[in-house]
């Protein structure tokens, strides 16, 4: 069955047929399905690398960028709504929600295609401070690997590129097992220098939503949206 066309399946092209069914309809959420995702379940691990991360990994946290707690056994939500942004982009919000011991954490991201329509964006937190390229491939059994590429900060006047001595490589792994009937989802945040920061597995059940019956939900855009690709 082939679905409407999204920003995912817009820069995969042909690869996009090689995913897993069910990975292709979580991606295809957007404008042109009118569809929203909704994922719950139990990620078995939440962790940190070594010490020196805890207080990049808390300040990161009070703007919804990576989850400054570990944890094992946590249950979590992520949300995957289509919606126009205030400068006309198609946008799909990746929120998720970790209910962690001490009170819910959130790791906010917003995915829009590039001006040129040639990549997606992921503009992370509650401010769109940080920006990274993504590029998407599928894999020989059918499930999704998702890689960042550079990182870019934007506050005000000022716009330039993440050193990679304090950035990040992220590698997100989505899967689909038939057995279960669930998703698989494993995030890896390497640095170059320094080695692993953080990450998280797990797995969860989706439903979806007609989002132009349901709409987006408060609170779960970015209080502030950025312009700069």
């Amino acid at each position: 069955m082939t679905r409407p066309a999204s920003i995912f399946r817009s820069v995969m092209g042909a690869d996009f047929e090689r995913l897993h069914p069910q990975i292709q309809r979580r991606f295809s959420v957007g404008l042109a399905s009118g569809e929203a995702c909704t994922g719950r379940g139990v990620m078995d691990r939440i962790w940190h690398g070594r010490g020196f991360v805890k207080p990049f990994l808390a300040a990161g946290g009070t703007r919804n960028i990576l989850v400054p707690r570990q944890g094992r056994n946590v249950p979590f939500v992520i949300e995957n709504v289509p919606y126009a942004d205030t400068y006309g982009r198609e946008t799909v919000t990746f929120v998720r929600t970790f209910d962690l011991p001490g009170g819910p954490r959130r790791f906010d991201a917003q995915m829009v295609l590039s001006p040129k329509g040639d990549r997606v964006l992921d503009y992370l937190g509650t401010h769109q401070h940080l920006a990274s390229d993504l590029h998407f491939r599928a894999e020989p059994d059918g499930s999704l690997v998702i890689r960042s590429g550079e990182h870019r900060f934007r506050e005000g006047p000022v716009d330039c590129r993440v050193p990679s001595l304090i950035g990040g490589d992220a590698e997100v792994r989505e899967s689909y097992d038939e057995r279960t009937g669930r998703f698989r989802i494993q995030v890896r945040v390497v640095n170059r220098h320094f080695g692993p920061l953080f990450g998280y597995e797990g797995s969860f059940t989706a439903t979806y939503a007609d989002v132009r019956a349901c709409g987006v939900r408060p609170g779960l855009r970015p209080v502030r949206e950025e312009a700069r690709a």
